[in-house]
This record gives C-alpha cells, sequence and structure tokens, in this order.
C-alpha cells in the first residue's frame, strides 16, 4: 500500500463516524495514528481533493458560523464518507495482505481494530509477528558484525533496535494469544503487555 494509499485508509478510518473538517481530520490523525504526526496541510489538502474527486468522500458544506465575505476567516469544508468510501473503508479493513503489517501501514490498521473483525486482526498481527522475527534475525547480524569491528556507538543503536523489536515481538504474543482466546471473534481488546 503506497503513502498516499495509508493517508487515504486513515482518513476513511476518522470519517467514518461523523463529518470533520480539515484542521480536525490532521489534528486526529496526529493524535491517533502516530504516523501522521508531521502531517503537513500540503500532503492533506491534495489526498482530500483526490478522495472527493474519487467519490470517497464528499464536502458537507461550510461549518456553522463560517466566514462570510466581509470576514477574513476562511471558511472550513466539512468533509464525509460516501458510500462508496464506506464500501471502500469495509472492503480495506476486510483484506489482510503483506502490506497490512508494513511499517508504514501496521499503525493506521492496528487503530481500526475495532472495526475489524477477529479472522482479519489475527492474520494481521501474525503476519507483523513474522516480519518482525525476519527483522530480528537482521538486528541480531548486524549486532554480531558490529562488535566484530568494534564500534561500540553503532553497536549500541543496533543493540537498541534489537530491544525495540523484541519489545514489540513479545506485545504482538500477547495480542494473538488474547485474539485467540476471545470468545466467538469477539474484539478481546488491548492487551496489558506495553507496546
Amino acid at each position: 500500500m503506497a503513502k498516499t494509499d495509508v493517508l487515504t485508509l486513515a482518513i476513511l478510518g476518522i470519517l467514518q463516524d461523523q463529518p470533520l473538517h480539515g484542521y480536525q481530520i490532521r489534528k486526529l490523525l496526529g493524535a491517533e495514528l502516530g504516523p501522521f504526526r508531521a502531517l503537513s496541510y500540503g500532503s492533506l489538502y491534495p489526498c482530500l481533493r483526490r478522495m472527493v474527486d474519487t467519490g470517497l468522500i464528499e464536502t458537507a458544506g461550510e461549518e456553522p458560523g463560517a466566514a462570510t465575505p466581509a470576514s477574513s476567516r476562511r471558511a472550513r469544508i466539512a468533509y464525509s464518507l460516501t458510500e462508496a468510501g464506506r464500501t471502500r473503508l469495509t472492503e480495506e479493513l476486510a483484506s489482510a495482505g503483506a502490506s497490512s503489517w508494513d511499517d508504514d501501514t501496521f499503525d493506521v490498521r492496528f487503530a481500526l481494530f475495532a472495526h475489524t473483525d477477529s479472522a482479519t486482526r489475527l492474520r494481521i498481527l501474525e503476519g507483523r509477528r513474522s516480519r518482525l522475527s525476519e527483522r530480528l534475525e537482521e538486528v541480531s547480524e548486524g549486532l554480531k558484525r558490529m562488535h566484530e569491528r568494534h564500534d561500540a556507538y553503532t553497536a549500541e543503536l543496533q543493540r537498541h533496535g534489537l530491544e525495540r523489536v523484541e519489545r514489540e515481538v513479545e506485545w504482538l504474543d500477547q495480542l494473538i494469544e488474547n485474539e485467540r482466546s476471545a470468545p466467538g471473534g469477539d474484539n478481546p481488546g488491548p492487551a496489558s503487555a506495553g507496546h
């Protein structure tokens, strides 16, 4: 899934409950979805325009009390999902391809887990764990090479990266266990283990 597609999915997810204007969308993306903390309006508004052009969202009119021609404040346009947008979001949430557990996409998919069925959540969690297990091997090998070259600072950076990945694998193990033990595929909620 390309970066724009991840942003599109995040916007669809945020708009599923209510219409929002651009400032509110940006604020929620930054507060709830880590990859978008530094999202600029220069990236957000072109994506919103593309989504309007493709029929995924529509403008819901101006916010009450919006600017009048005599006022210097710009009017805020609210955006809402169209039926096509709801369909696209449902399709995305039902899919669990390899891109759904990539670094750029996983946080967005995880944030939308409350709206994702249990089997799909489990496939995504297991895929993410598999991806991180591969990364653990790579980082461990890199750490061994750093020790052989006696580069203490790079080795320390590698060790820190290894610990971070190990913590995430432990967190995923707990989430997978919770998901598998949930009665009837109910959403078990987050694990008590820290991420």
